[in-house]
C-alpha cells in the first residue's frame, strides 16, 4: 500500500500512485470499443441523395425484422426479409422527387406490391393503405396508387442492399408522387376501408401528392431542370 506520509512518500511512490489514477479513471474512457458508438439515422444533405428522417433512430436489424399486414385482409401475418426476396423479382430505374424541390435517380430492386397481395389477399373493402415506420412517420395511399404500375417495394438500390439511411430494410417507391408518399423503414401495412390522412397531409401537404410543374434541382445530376407536366419526373 502507498502512504501519503512525507517521510516514505517517495518521488517514484508518487508516479505509481499517478499511474492507478490514470488506470482508474482515464483507461475505461480510452478504452471504449468503437462497437458500442451506436450509429443514429437522421437528416443529412448527403451529396447526390438527401437523407430525410422526421425523427433519428437506429438502423434496424434486417435479420429479426418483419413486415407486419394486418386489417382488412383474409391472410394476415409478418414476413422477413428473406421471406419477401423470394417474391418474384422488379428491377426499375426512377427518380425520388422531394417536396424540398430537389430530386435523385437510383434503380431500385424489389418487388410490386402486387406479390404482396396476392399472399396476404386484401378484402373488396380495402380501398385504402395505412403505413407506419420505425421513426413514427405514417403514411396513406389508396389503393389504386399502391397497384399503381411504376410503384414497388425496394429492398436494393444501385445494385447493392439498400442503405439504412435510405430506408432499409424495405421501404416503397412511387415514382409519380412526391417523395413522402413514398415510405421509408416500413414496419406495418394495414388495410383500411376508409379515406385518411397522412403524416405531412395533416400538415397541409397535399395528401393527393402528385408531382407538380415547377423548378426542379437534381442532385445526381449537380443541375437545375424545368418540369413541365404532372407526374414522373422522366430526366
Amino acid at each position: 500500500m502507498i502512504s501519503l506520509d512525507s517521510r516514505e512518500f517517495t518521488r517514484r511512490d508518487f508516479i505509481k500512485f499517478l499511474s492507478v489514477l490514470a488506470t482508474c479513471v482515464i483507461i475505461p474512457y480510452s478504452t471504449l470499443d468503437a462497437k458500442e458508438v451506436k450509429k443514429m439515422l437522421t437528416n443529412e444533405d448527403k451529396k447526390g441523395f438527401y437523407v430525410r428522417f422526421i425523427n433519428p433512430i437506429e438502423p434496424l436489424n434486417r435479420e429479426t425484422w418483419r413486415l407486419e399486414v394486418e386489417g382488412l385482409c383474409e391472410n394476415p401475418g409478418a414476413f422477413s426479409l428473406n421471406e419477401l426476396k423470394k417474391l418474384k423479382k422488379t428491377v426499375q430505374t426512377s427518380r425520388l422527387k422531394c417536396v424540398e424541390s430537389w430530386s435523385s435517380k437510383a434503380k431500385w430492386g424489389g418487388f410490386r406490391p402486387i406479390e404482396l397481395l396476392n399472399i396476404v389477399k386484401p378484402k373488396k373493402d380495402a380501398k385504402f393503405v395505412y403505413f407506419y415506420s420505425a421513426d413514427g412517420y405514417y403514411e396513406f395511399i389508396p389503393m389504386s396508387d399502391l397497384l399503381h404500375p411504376r410503384t414497388i417495394f425496394v429492398y436494393e438500390m444501385n445494385d447493392a442492399p439498400l442503405p439504412d439511411e435510405h430506408g432499409a430494410p424495405l421501404r416503397l417507391i412511387i415514382p409519380p408522387k412526391y417523395a413522402y408518399k413514398s415510405v421509408k423503414t416500413i414496419l406495418k401495412v394495414k388495410f383500411v376501408d376508409k379515406e385518411g390522412l397522412g403524416y405531412w397531409s395533416k400538415w397541409g401537404y397535399s395528401n393527393e401528392a402528385t408531382i407538380q410543374p415547377g423548378l426542379d434541382y437534381a442532385l445526381d445530376l449537380d443541375n437545375f431542370i424545368k418540369v413541365d407536366k404532372p407526374g414522373e419526373l422522366e430526366y
